[in-house]
C-alpha cells in the first residue's frame, strides 16, 4: 500500500509512466493499478491440487488411531501401513516417501485430538548437505498376480534434503542389504560423507 501511495504522490507531481516503472522497479501493470487504485490487487487464490494420497488418509488415520491403544508391539510401522494400503485398499501410484512424510505428521496430530498430547519432545537437528543418511530395512506384504508376497523394502533417505531411493527385493539378506546400498548411491551420485542410521532393521544384515 506505501508503494500505491508513492506512486500516486509522484504522478501527481507529473512523472511520467516510464519514470515510475524505473524509479520504482515495477512493470507498468503496477504503475497502472497505483494510479488507479488505492489498494493493490487481492491475490488470486488457487485451489490446493489434490493428491493420490488423498482418499487413502482416512484409512491411516483409523491404524493411527487405533495405535493409541494398542501394545507397542502391535503399532503399525510405516511399512506394515504400506503394506495394509496396497493390499486391502488398492494403493497404487503413491510412493513409499509420502505416505512416510504423512504419518509423520499426522501421528502426533493424532495424539493431540486425542487429549493424549504430543509423543515426545524432539530437538530440533541441523544435517548439513550431503552429510547423513538415514537406512530402513524390512519386510512388508505385497499384493502380486493376486497373491499375497513377502518381499523386503530398503529405503535410504537423506537427512538434510529428504531426498529418498527405495527398492523392493525378494530376498531379506546381506546381498539384497548391500545391493540397495550400491543402487541408492548410484542413484543419488555419491555416499553420504558423514554417516549412515539403520532404523528397524529386521531382516538379516551384515555384522
Amino acid at each position: 500500500m506505501q508503494l500505491y501511495a508513492a506512486i500516486r504522490r509522484d504522478s501527481r507531481a507529473g512523472m511520467s509512466g516510464r519514470e515510475l516503472q524505473r524509479k520504482y522497479n515495477v512493470g507498468y501493470r503496477t504503475v497502472n493499478a497505483a494510479v488507479t487504485s488505492a489498494w493493490p490487487e487481492q491475490r488470486k487464490q488457487y485451489p490446493r491440487r489434490a493428491s493420490k494420497l488423498d482418499p487413502f488418509k482416512p484409512f491411516i488415520d483409523e491404524m493411527l488411531r487405533k495405535d493409541l491403544d494398542a501394545p507397542r508391539k502391535q503399532r503399525h510401522t510405516i511399512k506394515r501401513i504400506y503394506a495394509r494400503l496396497i493390499d486391502e485398499h488398492d494403493l497404487a501410484g503413491v510412493a513409499y516417501q509420502t505416505v512416510h512424510d504423512y504419518v509423520a505428521v499426522r501421528k502426533p496430530q493424532i495424539r493431540i485430538e486425542a487429549g493424549r498430547g504430543p509423543a515426545k519432545v524432539f530437538i530440533p537437528q541441523t544435517h548439513r548437505p550431503g552429510e547423513e543418511a538415514e537406512v530402513d530395512f524390512g519386510d512388508v506384504t505385497i499384493r502380486l498376480r493376486g497373491e499375497e508376497v513377502v518381499v523386503y523394502l530398503f529405503s535410504l533417505r537423506m537427512s538434510f534434503s529428504g531426498r529418498a531411493v527405495h527398492r523392493l527385493f525378494a530376498s531379506g539378506g546381506q546381498e539384497a542389504f548391500l545391493e540397495g546400498h550400491v543402487h541408492a548411491f548410484r542413484v543419488l551420485g555419491g555416499v553420504p560423507f558423514g554417516k549412515i542410521r539403520y532404523d528397524n532393521l529386521k531382516a538379516p544384515a551384515p555384522a
